[in-house]
């Protein structure tokens, strides 16, 4: 599958999902990445919400609130090598809607740093 998407010129928009669910083995893997138990990750990273296992949010300025892992700055993961399975396998196409419409945005705003809100 040929990528046609490029990661390091999105706002990280996946990010801001309200919901993104994690499960177990991802609760394990946070877990050994930050050398603490798999309680202890699940209390400090997660909460419930409709009944799933879901990463907490944090203020966000782009956006309101984005993953609590997500570099405001950098706009990259800080867990990358542990993202949660959801993160890996997203998106699983060649494109990315998000890319698509942010390349489309700043083409036509003629703003290659425009990012459009809601």
């Amino acid at each position: 599958m040929q990528i046609r998407y490029d990661c390091s010129k999105c706002p990280a928009y996946c990010c801001t999902y309200d919901e993104i669910n994690i499960d177990q083995r991802d609760l394990k893997r946070l877990a050994k990445h930050f050398g603490i138990s798999v309680e202890a990750a699940e209390a400090r990273y997660t909460k419930i919400r409709g009944g799933a296992i879901v990463l907490r949010h944090r203020k966000d300025e782009t956006f309101g609130t984005a993953c609590t892992f997500l570099d405001p700055k950098t706009r990259r993961c800080t867990v990358y090598d542990a993202r949660p399975g959801v993160c890996r396998a997203y998106p699983d196409h060649p494109t990315c809607g998000y890319y698509e419409f942010l390349r489309w945005e700043r083409r036509h705003q003629a703003d290659d740093t425009f990012i459009p809100r809601a």
